[in-house]
């Protein structure tokens, strides 16, 4: 696969006529977006002064209205940056791989991962499918969310999820479901207390304990097949997943389940959306583009999934 340095050169390059036309659009957006702020601002507020009563109703429509121009402004601006840009830096990987702006990976998918709870609503983008290497892929920007109601009856989103959910196929067919959580519970608590804490999660299945004291700091693991879980998370398996969580420094959740394994990386963001209020020329906003799309093509080379160490049963 292409590497991260080629990848950048491609983003400067190739792209840069791209980039430099886009640069001067986002400067104008941003500099429409500050004065629509002030102006709808200096208006808000000489309506929330007159009409006292009504402070909390005019905030309210202040944020919502604020919120919708943003949205309208950027919405042709997004749509070229992902076309001309995230397309192209995809293709550059690899020209096979099919990429959708507004869809996502399927619910299907989601909830048989067993990572998370059920949602009450799921929404997402950035959709991209193909094969490397023989192995079926797809990964997309997901946002999930649960739905609350206080007391009053006022109503509140919780974010269950939100990042890059990646799905591809392994060499095995699984009869248990075994997932690989962030280990908060020992981190938080330590050793004794913290496992306790796992073994009660009752609902995550049976606590399996691995004999990889680096990963067993980093990670749980759950399975409703002991055997089946070791066999699966082999000391090779457990080094590579080690190596993938520090690449991607944010919280990773994997799965085996299905004939599937299934990767959750926690940005707590909209990873493609392009800002208003950084160059798309800093460096380190490339690099952010460049270094995701990467990781997520990259992970059946890092995880060896096209060798077939294990047989379908």
């Amino acid at each position: 696969m292409k590497s991260v340095s080629f990848l950048t050169d491609f983003y400067y390059n190739d792209l840069y006529p791209t980039l430099q036309k886009l640069e001067k659009k986002r400067r104008d957006i941003k500099h429409r977006i500050i004065f629509s702020a002030i102006a709808s601002t200096a208006v808000f507020t000489a309506l929330a002064y007159t009409l006292q009563s009504y402070y909390e109703f005019i905030i309210f429509i202040y944020i919502a209205l604020m919120a919708l121009l943003y949205k309208f402004m950027i919405k042709d601006y997004t749509h070229e940056f992902k076309m001309s840009v995230i397309k192209p830096l995809i293709h550059a990987i690899d020209k096979t791989m099919l990429y959708s702006s507004q869809t996502h990976v399927s619910d299907y998918f989601f909830e048989h991962s067993k990572l998370f709870e059920e949602a009450d609503k799921l929404s997402g983008n950035d959709y991209v499918k193909g094969q490397i290497d023989g192995i079926n892929i797809q990964f997309s920007d997901i946002h999930a969310q649960n739905k609350n109601q206080d007391s009053k009856g006022k109503e509140s989103w919780d974010t269950i999820f939100q990042g890059l959910f990646i799905v591809a196929d392994f060499n095995k067919h699984f009869y248990g479901e075994t997932v690989v959580l962030p280990d908060s519970a020992q981190n938080s608590f330590g050793n004794v207390i913290g496992y306790w804490l796992q073994s009660k999660n009752a609902a995550r299945g049976e606590l399996v304990k691995m004999d990889n004291p680096e990963f067993e700091k980093e990670f749980v693991v759950y399975s409703s097949d002991q055997i089946e879980a070791r066999y699966i998370l082999s000391h090779s398996m457990m080094e590579k997943l080690l190596s993938f969580k520090n690449k991607s420094a944010h919280p990773i959740y994997v799965s085996f389940t299905g004939t599937h394994i299934y990767i959750a990386i926690n940005y707590g963001k909209d990873l493609f959306e392009p800002s208003v209020f950084h160059s798309l020329l800093d460096y380190k906003v490339a690099m952010e583009y460049v270094k995701t799309l990467h990781l997520a093509i990259g992970i059946v080379e890092e995880l060896k999934l096209n060798q077939k160490l294990w047989s379908k049963r």
